[in-house]
């Protein structure tokens, strides 16, 4: 069992305009959000230049941040959410349909796992080097 899961990924062969202006990024991130049915409570965009944007996007379940490198046709994400693992996956689907990469990859992680039960405490004597 576990609080949430967290996706990391990497798109890869995006059309660069897709990527390179904030106000595109941002409508896809912000449509991600409520794709994926969470809660905003903040957000901040950056617009590099010449191209490229970074972001994050501040949720109750926690965050979703990218970054892109329009020149490489690349977006690298990360998706965290508390709760259902279905919102972080839905928003997930969401990005890959707007932006439409040539490849996707990404790993998901379960966070906050139970820690294993019956463990022992060790405790350092000092001085007893």
């Amino acid at each position: 069992m576990s609080i949430g899961i967290h996706i990391i990924a990497d798109l890869k062969g995006v059309e660069s305009g897709k990527i390179s202006n904030v106000e595109e990024v941002r409508k896809i991130m912000e449509g991600a959000v409520k794709a994926g049915d969470l809660t905003k409570i903040r957000s901040h965009y950056h617009q590099f230049t010449p191209e490229g944007v970074s972001g994050i996007i501040l949720i109750a379940e926690s965050h979703l941040s990218f970054h892109t490198w329009p020149e490489y046709g690349l977006v690298t994400l990360d998706i965290f959410t508390c709760g259902p693992t279905e919102k972080a996956e839905t928003a997930f689907e969401y990005i890959i349909d707007k932006v439409s990469p040539q490849t996707v990859e990404y790993k998901e992680i379960e966070r906050g796992m139970e820690y294993p039960r019956g463990s022992q405490k060790k405790e350092l004597e000092i001085g007893a080097v």
